[in-house]
């Protein structure tokens, strides 16, 4: 898989590079989004790892001028974390928003998450299996060993949620920000306890949601 790795920060880009090659991806830098832009114009990617606040050209500029001419999936990497800045990052077809200071083996969890579904919606498949468990995300449907699951809206975004960021270690705090709401009350027993109805749903595939003590959880195979 060919990586654009876009960053004014030379130990960013580096980093990144290695880990994208020890993965086996081919990985390319650019250090502002005006290199971004004219790069991508002249080659062709699999995915963008995009970094906002740059010279010449910001990271929402840059993905907004590639998405005119390519659909390539891309993830936003940022030092800012508010919520308005996410939002405005998935309006303009942002695939995913990370964070810094990031572990970089999460970045390539998340470069893999990104292009299963990338991939799947170009074939038009958003059916997702895992064992006798199936997931429908288009339709949000889930079934288990070929019944449909009765579960509540709340469980279907948590499921698909876990399910979409497979692999990768989720903080219960990340949890409740991100499914239920910045401006959400509650606390990390709201998430334990819709954890556990939806194992209870999933019956013997409860497996694929592990626990990560002390910390959150994970979807993994």
């Amino acid at each position: 898989m060919r990586i654009l790795i876009v960053d004014d920060e030379d130990m960013i880009r580096a980093v990144l590079k290695e880990y994208a090659e020890f993965e086996g991806h081919e990985a390319f830098e650019a250090s502002d989004g005006m290199e971004a832009v004219k790069l991508c114009r002249e080659n062709d990617y699999d995915l963008i790892l995009m970094d906002i606040m740059m010279p010449y050209l910001d990271g929402f500029s840059a993905v907004k001028e590639i998405k005119k001419a390519k659909d390539i999936p891309v993830i936003m990497l940022s030092a800012r974390g508010e919520e308005y800045d996410k939002l405005f990052a998935f309006e303009i077809g942002v695939d995913d928003y990370v964070t810094k200071p990031f572990s970089p083996k999460e970045v390539m969890a998340r470069i893999n998450a990104v292009t299963k579904r990338h991939l799947q919606k170009k074939n038009g498949n958003e059916i997702l299996r895992f064992e006798g468990l199936e997931i429908d995300m288009a339709g949000r449907n889930v079934y288990v060993d070929g019944q449909k699951a009765e579960l509540t809206p709340k469980e279907y975004e948590l499921l698909f949620y876990l399910v979409r960021n497979k692999g990768i270690a989720l903080t219960r705090e990340k949890l409740l920000y991100d499914v239920w709401g910045f401006d959400f009350y509650g606390d990390d027993r709201t998430v334990d306890t819709h954890i556990k109805m939806l194992r209870s749903n999933l019956k013997d595939y409860r497996k694929f949601i592990v626990t990560l003590r002390g910390l959150g959880y994970k979807f993994e195979e």
